[in-house]
C-alpha cells in the first residue's frame, strides 16, 4: 500500500501521470509558462533554434522590469519580445498599459489557479503557491522548451510542513511570518523544498498575505510554496480565473522533512536587515534612520497592502527627509486604488506614485539608491547592491511599516506613530 502524498507530490503526479514522490524524476505537462522582458529574449533565442511551433496557448509574455524602457538596451529587449508575439501569434502579450508586474498579472488575469503546474523564467514564480498552485521559477533555456513542448521534467521536491494556528495581531502579516520563517530556517534552509501550509491558522491568513508569503519561498531556497485551496481562494478568483482548475489536499500519510509551527499570534512585526532576508529582527529592535520608503513588487503590491499602508499615511506627511514612492503591481490594482481614493492619500501625504513596474526593486530604475542612502522596502530582496549602489542598504517589511517609517524618517511600526 503507498503512503500518502503531499500536495507538491500530487499535483506533479497529476500533471506527469506518473505515481510520483519526493526524489522521483517526473516529465510534467506544464498550464502556463511566463516570460518577462528581462528573461523572455534568451528564451525567444532559443526556441528559434529548435524549428518548432509554440504552444500558443499556454505562453504568457509580460514586460515588466524595465517598464517603462529606462535606456537603449531596455528598449531593445521589450522590442525583441513584442516582435516575437507577433511573429508567432500570442495571445497572452501585455503591451505597457496593460502590463503589470508580471507576478500580480498572472493572479489578476487567471492564469494562476489551485492545483496548476506553472513555471516563469523568474524566481518569484513560486508567488502562485499562494493560490494552491506549483510555480517554480525556472531558466530562459527551459521556457524556450516548454514554449516548444509544452512540457518539462522536475525532481519532485520534499516537502516542509509549516502548521499554523491562531490569527495575526493588529498590523502583523504575511511578510512579518515569512520573514520570521526564513529567519529561522535560514536562505538556505529549504533548498529544493516545497514549503506547504497546514493548520487552522490559514483561514486567518487572508489569501493577499499567503501570496507574499509563497513569494518569498525562494528566499529560503525553496522550490514552491503551497497553501492549499479553500473558500477564500475560491472566493479571490472567483471573477478572474480563465477556465476550469483541480485542487488538492496533503493526504494524513503524507511524508514531510521537516515540521515548523508557528502561533500567528506570538509574530512580531519583522524588518529583516541588510544583506539577507534573514537577518530579520522585531522592528521594535530597529534604530535605523531611512532615505527612501518603496512601497510595491510582486510581494507587496497587491490592493490590501496600499489599503494598509494609506490608512497609515492619512492625515500625516512623509518625513523631509525621505521619498516614499509606492508603485501599484497592475493596472488592476492601480484603477482599484484610485476608485477608492488611495493614490490621492498618498499624493496628500507627499508620496510619489508610480504606474506598474518592478522598478526600482531590482536596481532598475525609479527609485535607485546612491553611496550610503538607505531604504525600507516592502520588496523581496536587500542584496548588496539589490536598489543601487552597493554601499546602499535596503530593509524588508510589510506595508505598514514601510508607510510608518516614511513619516518617522526611521524604521517604525504605525503603532509606534500613535504613540508620538
Amino acid at each position: 500500500m503507498s503512503r500518502g502524498k503531499t500536495i507538491a507530490e500530487k499535483i506533479l503526479s497529476a500533471k506527469s501521470g506518473v505515481d510520483a514522490y519526493a526524489g522521483q524524476i517526473v516529465n510534467a505537462e506544464v498550464d502556463y509558462v511566463m516570460v518577462n522582458d528581462v528573461t523572455g529574449p534568451i528564451a525567444f533565442r532559443e526556441f528559434e533554434e529548435l524549428g518548432m511551433e509554440p504552444v500558443r496557448e499556454r505562453m504568457v509574455l509580460i514586460p515588466d522590469h524595465y517598464v517603462p524602457n529606462k535606456d537603449v538596451a531596455s528598449a531593445e529587449q521589450a522590442k525583441e519580445m513584442r516582435e516575437f508575439a507577433r511573429r508567432w501569434g500570442i495571445g497572452n502579450y501585455f503591451e505597457v498599459g496593460r502590463s503589470g508586474v508580471c507576478h500580480q498579472l498572472m493572479v489578476d488575469e487567471g492564469f494562476a489557479a489551485p492545483g496548476r503546474l506553472i513555471v516563469g523564467a523568474d524566481s518569484h514564480t513560486c508567488t502562485y503557491g499562494g493560490l494552491g498552485a506549483f510555480s517554480t521559477g525556472v531558466g530562459s533555456t527551459e521556457a524556450a522548451a516548454v514554449f516548444a513542448t509544452g512540457r518539462l521534467w522536475f525532481k519532485v521536491p520534499e516537502s516542509i510542513r509549516v502548521v499554523l494556528s491562531g490569527g495575526f495581531r493588529p498590523g502583523v502579516g504575511g511578510k512579518d511570518l515569512v520573514i520570521r520563517i526564513i529567519t529561522d530556517i535560514g536562505v538556505d534552509g529549504a533548498t529544493y523544498k516545497a514549503f506547504e501550509f497546514a493548520g487552522d491558522g490559514i483561514a486567518q491568513v487572508p489569501v493577499s498575505d499567503r501570496l507574499t508569503i509563497a513569494n518569498m519561498a525562494i528566499e529560503a531556497g525553496g522550490k514552491a510554496g503551497i497553501f492549499p485551496c479553500d473558500s477564500l481562494t475560491e472566493e479571490y478568483i472567483a471573477d478572474t480565473v480563465k477556465g476550469d482548475y483541480q485542487s488538492y489536499e496533503a493526504d494524513d500519510g503524507a511524508e514531510y522533512c521537516l515540521t515548523l509551527h508557528y502561533d500567528l499570534g506570538e509574530i512580531e512585526p519583522m524588518v529583516a536587515f541588510p544583506h539577507l532576508p534573514e537577518n530579520g529582527r522585531p522592528v521594535k529592535d530597529a534604530d535605523v534612520s531611512i532615505d527612501q520608503a518603496w512601497l510595491g513588487s510582486c510581494t507587496n503590491g497587491r490592493i490590501e497592502d496600499l489599503r494598509i499602508a494609506a490608512e497609515v499615511v492619512k492625515g500625516r506627511s512623509v518625513h523631509p527627509d525621505v521619498r516614499f514612492i509606492v508603485v501599484p503591481a497592475s493596472p488592476r490594482v492601480y484603477r482599484q486604488a484610485m476608485q477608492e481614493g488611495l493614490l490621492e492619500t498618498f499624493m496628500e501625504s507627499g508620496a510619489y506614485v508610480s504606474g506598474p513596474t518592478c522598478g526600482a526593486c531590482l536596481g532598475g530604475h525609479m527609485g535607485i539608491l546612491a553611496a550610503g542612502e538607505r531604504c525600507i522596502a516592502s520588496t523581496n530582496r536587500n542584496f548588496i547592491g539589490r536598489m543601487g549602489h552597493k554601499d546602499s542598504e535596503v530593509y524588508l517589511a510589510g506595508p505598514g511599516v514601510v508607510a510608518a517609517s516614511a513619516v518617522a524618517g526611521r524604521i517604525v511600526t504605525p503603532e509606534d506613530l500613535e504613540a508620538v
